[in-house]
């Protein structure tokens, strides 16, 4: 009998990596977008600091829930479909045998040896062979709502924190929002070098496509809060 050696697939990190990197790189953006837009707007590091505090929080909590309700909605769609092809099941075992090896078929498999494929798997769990081969729902895929909403929020307070930690050592002024406007794009940088590692993707393509947004996001609200001040 031959070793079986482990493997680590990185597909199997998607659900938290896609949660902890958009909470972190949303906490950053957003939070480094509105201490540059009230900065432009506004002198006083007050005013400033606690709309940094003010936009952790909301977004914190935002996110969470956002990713809870959208993650649950999922779920709910995962559940309803184990129930029916539950039902299905004890209802037409023949012709959801026949279905099975319909999938296999399709995907190269002879039909004698797809008939029997999907003989053994049924006899083994049918509806676990069911969710995988014809629904795609898998120990991988299935959704996680609670995870996904404490990472969110996890990740998102995380990323926030950072530029508001540089805005309260950073003297007012322009040495404020530039030094803001850097360490944000820097921990940007970060993140997707990180981000593409922990997945196996192209760091140099993630860096570039974070910071470029990031920047974006930044210079839109710092110019429409320095044009609100200049109005107001």
């Amino acid at each position: 009998m031959r070793n079986v050696h482990p493997e680590l697939h990185l597909v199997e990190r998607i659900g938290w990596l896609r949660a902890a990197v958009l909470g972190a790189n949303d906490g950053i953006v957003s939070t480094a977008s509105l201490i540059l837009g009230v900065a432009a707007a506004s002198q006083g590091r007050s005013e400033i600091m606690l709309a940094g505090v003010a936009g952790l929080v909301a977004g914190a909590m935002s996110m969470a829930a956002g990713e809870y309700v959208s993650v649950s909605s999922q779920a709910d769609t995962e559940a309803a479909d184990l129930t029916r092809e539950r039902a299905e099941l004890a209802s037409s075992p023949e012709a959801e045998l026949d279905e099975l090896s319909g999938t296999y078929q399709r995907r190269g498999v002879a039909k004698a040896t797809a008939d029997e494929v999907a003989r053994q798997m049924m006899e083994h769990d049918a509806l676990d062979a069911h969710a995988r081969d014809e629904l795609s729902i898998t120990h991988v895929t299935t959704a996680r709502p609670i995870q996904a909403a404490l990472t969110s929020a996890a990740t998102f307070t995380l990323g926030a924190a950072l530029p508001l930690l540089v805005a309260s050592v950073l003297p007012l002024g322009r040495l404020l929002t530039g030094g803001v406007a850097l360490a944000s794009l820097v921990f940007l940088a970060g993140l997707g070098a990180i981000g593409a590692r922990a997945g196996g993707a192209q760091v140099t393509k993630a860096v570039l496509r974070v910071t470029f947004w990031g920047a974006a996001a930044m210079a839109v609200t710092a110019g429409i809060g320095s044009l609100v001040g200049t109005v107001v």
